[in-house]
């Protein structure tokens, strides 16, 4: 099991990742919302509290020119089915959006990541790269039985 690439190679707009779990859609939505879990997977979420409109910080180690903030705010919430929220850096202003289909054996799980410039392939890639790299984590994670 491992997250599987679905952009389209023509696409710059966004990212998309699909990945099947065997877990169920609500021990999924915990991973994908409580602080401690998020913090084993994603990045430590800092004065996180699930409302629309609510905001929240995503923290990790500072890189030349960015000092390793991510301003969050959540778009929509449907507990167990989806999650959107905004992902804001100095030099990139996205929504990331989770969606879990119920499967026979768990969860089918989306990512899609919107708002990229055309001018922004570099950033594109990044969050690709780094995307498919968390989503592995988060295999990990609910493996051990989190």
């Amino acid at each position: 099991m491992s997250p599987t690439d679905k952009t389209d190679k023509t696409q710059t707009e966004s990212i998309s990742f699909e990945v099947d779990l065997n877990h169920p859609p609500e021990k999924v939505w915990r991973a994908l919302t409580e602080p401690a879990l998020m913090a084993e997977w994603l990045l430590p979420a800092l004065d996180l509290e699930l409302g629309v409109g609510a905001a929240f910080t995503l923290k990790t180690q500072p890189y030349p020119g960015w000092d390793g903030t991510v301003n969050c705010r959540f778009v929509e919430i449907e507990p167990n089915r989806k999650l959107s929220y905004t992902w804001t850096v100095p030099f990139l202003e996205t929504v990331v959006t989770f969606t879990l289909t119920p499967t026979t054996a768990g969860t089918r799980l989306s990512l899609v990541q919107s708002g990229f410039r055309p001018d922004q392939k570099r950033e594109n890639g990044g969050a690709r790269y780094g995307w498919n790299m968390m989503l592995g984590k988060l295999i990990d994670l609910l493996a051990k039985g989190a």
